[in-house]
């Protein structure tokens, strides 16, 4: 016998052999207040909060006069059921109710007109004075929806990768991630399901009122589809069902590829479900605009897709993946080897729209070679800000000669001039590899755009603040909290001079691919804490005149020395592995002059000799910390 099967308290035929209470107030024998409890348990639990980065696409359903059972694989809980009809007043939905059984799988039902009591519904009517425990219409659940005429509702939302809870102890409400034209039977579709094939049952809804037929058995698999957006009743036995689809997206998650501000790639597995071979092609999508109130969406993002593992040099290959560009995978049979793959997407960051946290999104489709499923994952990044501690080294390569060459006589003795020096013929300063690299650690912070230029560190103290619970990154020890100091970090340059404050130096401008960024380092002859010429205890090393009271003029015993740094940062690269870490990791050319500075000349200038070196860098952000503190 096929009867109804419907939310209790839903407006119902007089039937006295229909089960449940007729009040719209209750479900159950459950009052208000419990429906309020459950109200405030399904925000407290995530269910109605709006997400915070989306991308979107509208997905819509086909709704008959009187009842329609449907599935959304959109959520849509950016904003209430009552907003989205008072956007369109001509939808005329009169009522929605939500299949949320609980957690329990004990929820046995054995034929579609008698529910248990445990079972639970939550619903929306139109009535002011009717149920309010369904609010906001999510994603992977099944709703009935009452309305008086046919017609088409499309349902704006952030597509999520579908989740199916089978239970083998009663029916279950679901609907399939079908392809949205010319989707397979029913039969067609249940080859692949070998376990599915006997003993299982479907019941759906044909429109009007709810009865004994309504919902009924569907009987012609061979005609039948399952619909996109369409839910059905199914049962099949003590068979635990996985099949939904040819194949699904696992590990992908609710959120799906979410490459934030910071991640270079992202991994998730393809998984064949079928018997057969299936191939399996994604396509990128651009996102909907986003809806009022939600962030905008800048562009969509470019990607790259992981390729097969070179065995020569050990380094993947990779494709470019553009809006509207594909890429495909042939899984082979369920249970073989080769039916499960990892799939590893890459971001070009450099590719990203807009500014600092501008949100760039869209949808990944997946569909299958059988023409069976569609499955939208959502994709989101955000231009990420550079600000923030870098540390890293540079690796000085190549260093300048001071090779100088003397004028001879015809004696062959080296000339001198008037004041006894030799008479200098020529210096040559080229460039020549030098034997083995030898690194200078860097450390850079780098403010948010127009709060200032990047600044070299000797030092940097990072842990929590001795005024907040905040972690900050100070150049001096005391900002820190003196209880906490066993988990803070110190990190420091050798290479460069020691101050007590240690303000560091700035450059004259901020870090970035394509940047150039100089500054310079200044030891003062007579400064005894840094200057390597000065020996504070050695007579002659010491800046001093032999009574030990005056001190001596620069050049005499110790020299100012400058040290004139250059960042030439890479422009944006093509290379997969540079172009997705942008955000984290920068590098390019090291550059220094190093001036040995003396006595005066006559003329005010100072006798100066320059050394250049020259490397490569590269810098990795450790910390997002904008701002530095000092003292």
């Amino acid at each position: 016998m096929e009867v109804a099967l419907m939310p209790q308290g839903a407006t119902r035929p007089s039937d006295a052999s229909l089960a449940g209470p007729t009040s719209a107030r209750g479900v159950a024998g459950v009052g208000c207040g419990a429906w309020a409890r459950w109200a405030g348990l399904l925000l407290a639990t995530g269910w109605a909060t709006s997400t915070a980065l989306a991308q979107w696409t509208t997905q819509t359903v086909q709704l008959k006069a009187g009842w329609s059972a449907i599935y959304l694989h959109v959520d849509a809980s950016h904003v209430t059921i009552d907003q989205i009809m008072n956007a369109d007043p001509a939808l005329g939905v009169q009522e929605i109710w939500r299949w949320a059984p609980p957690a329990s799988t004990l929820q046995f039902v054995t034929s579609p007109q008698t529910p248990l009591e445990s079972s639970l519904w939550q619903g929306w009517t139109r009535d002011t004075n009717g149920p309010l425990s369904l609010q906001r219409l999510v994603a992977n659940s099944a709703y009935l929806v009452r309305t008086a005429t046919n017609q088409s509702w499309s349902i704006q939302g952030r597509p999520v990768v579908p989740e199916y809870n089978w239970t083998t102890t009663g029916l279950n409400f679901i609907g399939f991630p079908s392809v949205t034209t010319n989707p397979p039977t029913f039969e067609t579709f249940l080859l692949q399901a070998p376990d599915l094939q006997t003993g299982i049952q479907i019941f759906n809804y044909n429109g009007g009122d709810l009865s004994r037929t309504n919902p009924g058995t569907l009987f012609g698999l061979r005609t039948a589809a399952p619909r996109r957006g369409e839910a059905f009743w199914i049962r099949a036995g003590t068979v635990y069902n996985r099949f939904f689809s040819p194949f699904e997206v696992v590990q992908a998650g609710r959120q799906g590829v979410d490459f934030g501000d910071s991640r270079a790639s992202v991994n998730f597995r393809l998984r064949n479900l079928a018997g057969t071979n299936v191939t399996v092609t994604m396509q990128l999508l651009a996102s909907e605009s986003a809806p009022a109130g939600t962030p905008a969406i800048a562009g969509t993002p470019r990607l790259f897709v992981r390729g097969d593992l070179n065995t020569t040099d050990l380094t993947y290959a990779y494709s470019n993946v553009v809006a509207n560009g594909t890429y495909s995978w042939t899984l082979a049979p369920q249970g073989a080897q080769d039916g499960d793959v990892e799939v590893v997407l890459g971001l070009d960051r450099t590719a990203l729209a807009g500014g600092v946290g501008s949100l760039n999104a869209g949808i990944l489709r997946f569909t299958d070679s059988l023409r069976f499923s569609q499955v939208d994952v959502p994709l989101t990044a955000t231009v990420a800000s550079r600000a923030g501690l870098w540390v890293g080294d540079a690796s000085i390569t190549s260093v300048g000669s001071y090779l100088k060459t003397f004028q001879v006589g015809a004696d062959g003795q080296p000339l001198q001039d008037a004041s006894g020096q030799y008479l200098a013929n020529s210096v040559s300063t080229n460039m020549g590899s030098v034997l083995r690299p030898f690194p200078l650690r860097l450390i850079v912070h780098n403010p948010e755009a127009g709060s200032g230029n990047a600044k070299l560190l000797k030092r940097v103290f990072v842990g929590t603040s001795a005024i907040s619970s905040n972690v900050v990154a100070s150049v001096v020890e005391s900002a820190l909290d003196p209880k906490r100091i066993g988990g803070a970090k110190r990190l420091t340059a050798a290479h460069l001079p020691w101050s007590l404050g240690a303000p560091g130096w700035s450059f004259d401008g901020r870090l970035g691919e394509g940047a150039v960024v100089a500054t310079s380092v200044l030891q003062d002859y007579a400064d005894h804490s840094s200057n390597p010429f000065l020996h504070t205890y050695h007579p002659d090393h010491d800046n001093l005149d032999a009574t030990f009271a005056s001190q001596l003029p620069k050049g005499s015993e110790s020299y100012d020395i400058r040290r004139d740094i250059t960042l030439r940062f890479a422009p944006a690269s093509t290379a997969a592995t540079t172009f997705s870490a942008a955000a984290q990791s920068l590098t390019g050319t090291y550059e220094e002059l190093l001036s040995i500075i003396g006595l005066a000349r006559s003329g005010g200038t100072n006798d100066t000799r320059v050394f250049s070196f020259s490397g490569t860098f590269t810098l990795n952000r450790i910390s997002s910390i904008p701002t530095l503190t000092t003292p």
